[in-house]
């Protein structure tokens, strides 16, 4: 059997989506019922496997032009380090490079403690601009 890690661009499937969302701690912040919907409409995907197992994703939102968010970059915690998450942002760039227009805005939030690994690939916070965001609960924005 091999130990070697292999790529695959797709979307993951629901139940890789769950499983990763699980096991990284996000289960408290994920609306499962509209994920399946949210995937489909999603611009591209990676998917990292060790043998059969999914250990690993990403993917980009946005509009396909002018806007690209990357989200979901999730990896087993017991694949975190050894160049898994590497791997997904190297596909991710690569897509970047190929379909986005110059000028065009990329845009990730990084987990508190994570910034530093989003560095090498040119994600930096800016003067001047913050990042922000809000959450709909109970029908509001909080």
């Amino acid at each position: 059997m091999s130990n070697e890690y292999r790529i695959h661009l797709r979307m993951p499937t629901i139940e890789e989506y769950k499983e990763l969302c699980h096991a990284v701690g996000w289960t408290n912040f994920m609306n499962f019922s509209v994920a399946e919907d949210s995937l489909r409409q999603s611009l591209f995907g990676v998917v990292i496997q060790l043998q059969d197992d999914t250990i690993g994703m990403g993917r980009i939102v946005g509009d396909g032009k002018m806007y690209f968010y990357i989200q979901d970059i999730a990896v087993l915690p017991e694949h975190q380090n050894k160049g898994v998450g590497r791997m997904i942002m190297d596909v991710i760039t690569t897509y970047l490079t190929e379909h986005a227009p110059e000028k065009s805005f990329i845009g990730l939030f990084a987990t508190k403690g994570k910034e530093s690994f989003y560095q090498p690939f040119g994600f930096h916070n800016h003067d001047g601009m913050t990042g922000m965001f809000g959450v709909i609960h109970e029908s509001k924005v909080q």
